[in-house]
């Protein structure tokens, strides 16, 4: 069943200055794609090529915290719920950018990354868990909430370990301009299952919640 998706007013202007989306970036744009829509999209050999290449990049992520790349976070968080309360798990988490914004939210929280590199620079305070997010290390229907920050979206696998009555939390930091990017209405479309979705724009970016119905 396709969710129902309702798109909220922008409350948070978009100022000028946004990146653009560069050339050398729409290879993983593709890949973003095929994960999330084409059987078999995501393999060994693809999972340690990614690996590989953000372990590269770690050391320079940290210039990467903008005050305009988190608006789109920190407004699905203030209009994207009510969100249950549980365990949450963040995907995708990098050098940890976005944790204290989802920390200060949700208890208890724990962070996954594919990412030795990136890991190994993120913050101690927050539980972490190097993970393939094709198959997570979570039992089924354990989390209240699952946040995807500019992140592969694994349908199958994220409604597994989602309770019923959970949230998903699906954020485009730079929306459309966004390497790692769907738009509400794809992930609407592939996630299994029954759901609600809310969605809207924000400064740079762009987010979307989705509730799993409660039976």
């Amino acid at each position: 069943m396709t969710p129902v998706l309702e798109f909220l007013p922008r409350t948070v202007p978009a100022d000028p200055g946004r990146p653009k989306l560069a050339d050398d970036r729409r290879p993983i744009r593709e890949i973003t794609r095929q994960i999330a829509f084409e059987p078999g999209g995501w393999t060994p050999a693809r999972a340690a090529h990614v690996a590989a290449m953000f372990d590269g990049l770690a050391p320079c992520w940290h210039e990467r915290p903008a005050a305009r790349r988190h608006e789109a976070v920190d407004d699905a968080l203030a209009r994207g719920g009510p969100y249950p309360s549980g365990p949450c798990l963040e995907v995708g988490s990098g050098t940890g950018l976005v944790t204290p914004r989802l920390a200060a939210r949700f208890s208890p929280l724990v962070s996954m990354d594919l990412s030795p590199g990136m890991l190994a620079l993120a913050s101690p305070d927050t539980f972490r868990l190097q993970a393939d997010s094709s198959t997570l290390p979570v039992r089924d229907g354990a989390a209240a909430v699952v946040a995807l920050v500019n992140m592969f979206l694994f349908p199958a696998e994220i409604a597994r370990v989602l309770a019923p009555g959970g949230v998903v939390v699906w954020v485009n930091t730079l929306g459309d301009a966004t390497p790692i990017h769907l738009p509400a209405a794809d992930v609407a479309a592939v996630l299994p299952g029954d759901w609600h979705g809310v969605a809207a724009d924000a400064g740079w970016g762009t987010w979307a919640t989705f509730r799993r119905a409660a039976a």
